[in-house]
């Protein structure tokens, strides 16, 4: 077997990749901007291109077995992302027959999240543990739930859309699905920056966040406003922590984890996230559970842990139009083969 694979992440903003070994170590890696192109030709040229430049510059021309990628609404089961919320293209994208045919290798495809939990399931704070969510907090919420040692894919691969969850009924933010209220529109890197907008606009108290033009406030401004001791912002991220802490209870009483994961930039944002999330999870968790879920933070760096998921899919990569797999089944954490 080729030595070995290469693992693409697809996030709203950046796309990540890199070559991986079967010992799950990442040779080297490289990113291209998600966004750059308006159509998706291009984009998969660019990647082609900058990915082969990897290749070539690591020994590895003729010596990839395969692509795993992650990639938000991806379906393992149809190779196709069918929902394009946070990407620049119109959906449905058949990518893994696409990317297939533009490298020549073998492709499988997942969710984001879900590849960000096998990664985390094989290589970091997930390791021994059976039953978890993974939540990713970056330009949107995503999750990957596994239950019993395996992702829950549900009957068409799109189980496990915790960041559409509706948590604001009445009068919520309208978000990039097109629903309102639900917590990604809230809880991710850009609904944070929507909740700084809001509280400037209501609140009149000084901040180091008026100092920034509203509409170029990201949740990194927050962070470190909030470091420097300003009100609002330590508020914006108790709001955020509290709302998704209570989401969180919710989650719990669906699968009963042992512990949730948190991963994404937002995540190290520390206790002035973790502390009014705990304290909103314990609040709201059905007193059967509470004592037996712990909060865990991402043991990778935050680019490893989706392209080191998506690496696993690559072992078991097939060229497209593949079987398909039996309806519900995960792939397996373990997919490297043993060395």
């Amino acid at each position: 077997m080729k030595p070995y694979v290469l693992g693409i992440d697809i996030g709203g903003t950046n796309t990540v990749f890199g070559i991986v070994d079967a010992r799950g170590a990442v040779i080297a890696s490289g990113s291209i901007k998600t966004r750059k192109h308006n159509n998706v030709e291009d984009y998969i040229d660019e990647l082609h291109q900058e990915a082969q430049k990897l290749i070539e510059a690591n020994d590895a021309t003729d010596k990839v077995h395969g692509i795993g990628i992650g990639a938000p609404n991806a379906n393992y089961f149809t190779g196709n992302i069918d929902e394009c919320v946070n990407l620049p293209w119109p959906a449905p994208i058949p990518l893994a027959q696409m990317v297939s045919e533009r490298f020549g290798i073998p492709v499988a495809i997942t969710n984001d999240a879900n590849a960000a939990a096998i990664g985390e399931m094989t290589y970091g704070a997930a390791r021994g543990i059976k039953d978890f969510i993974m939540i990713t907090l970056g330009t949107g919420v995503g999750s990957g739930i596994v239950i019993n040692g395996q992702l829950v894919y549900g009957h068409d691969g799109f189980a496990g859309e915790l960041g559409h969850m509706i948590v604001k009924r009445n009068n919520g933010r309208l978000c990039g699905c097109g629903r309102t209220g639900c917590l990604e529109a809230y809880c991710s890197a850009t609904g944070v920056a929507r909740t700084a907008r809001e509280f400037l606009e209501v609140r009149n108290e000084p901040s180091l966040l008026r100092n920034i033009p509203v509409e170029d406030i990201t949740s990194k401004d927050v962070y470190d406003a909030a470091i420097a001791g300003d009100k609002i912002a330590k508020d914006i991220f108790e709001f955020t922590g509290k709302i998704l802490g209570e989401s969180m209870a919710d989650m719990t009483v669906f699968s009963s984890p042992s512990a949730f994961i948190l991963f994404g930039g937002l995540a190290k944002s520390g206790e002035l996230l973790l502390k009014p999330l705990r304290e909103a999870l314990d609040r709201n968790m059905l007193s059967l559970y509470k004592g037996k879920v712990k909060v865990l933070l991402s043991e990778l760096k935050e680019a490893d842990a989706a392209v080191l998921g998506a690496s696993a899919l690559g072992w078991e990569a097939k060229p497209y139009p593949a079987t398909a797999a039996p309806v519900g089944v995960a792939p397996a954490a373990s997919a490297a083969p043993q060395v």
